[in-house]
């Protein structure tokens, strides 16, 4: 008897957890600036974090597919800054070369596949250029 109660509960168990893993969704990550607010000018880096909600820990390589940056925070959709990634230099963090003429705040807008995830990650980000 104790036996075959070892047997369901560890089989519940090994269930459990697969099933958590099935019920993951790109819901579950988020970014997060490196830094919120930086000087305004030309070939400027903005970094961002890609964060695994669950576990409270960094992403790393994930495939970043699109990328945006503009004005729109301030009403300023149009306003549009042209977007270079740069290698990674830590874990779970996505740097990129970028303009940012005039001071105000930026949105950065990203697309991501997350090795393992089925779902396109997306976010926004919002950072401060001052003068």
């Amino acid at each position: 008897m104790i036996v075959k109660f070892r047997l369901v509960a560890a089989a519940t168990a090994t269930l459990c957890l697969i099933g958590g893993a099935a019920f993951a969704a790109a819901t579950d990550y988020s970014f997060e600036p490196v830094t919120t607010e930086m000087k305004k000018g030309d070939d400027v880096t903005v970094a961002v974090r890609l964060i695994h909600k669950p576990s409270g820990k960094p992403v790393a390589d994930a495939v970043i597919i699109r990328t945006r940056i503009d004005m729109a925070p301030d009403g300023m959709a149009d306003m549009q800054s042209p977007v270079a990634q740069l290698p990674a230099t830590e874990s779970g963090v996505y740097a990129f070369k970028t303009d940012l003429p005039m001071a105000g705040r930026y949105q950065i807008s990203l697309a991501v596949k997350v090795q393992g995830e089925a779902e396109t990650v997306t976010g926004k980000v919002i950072v401060k250029a001052s003068k």
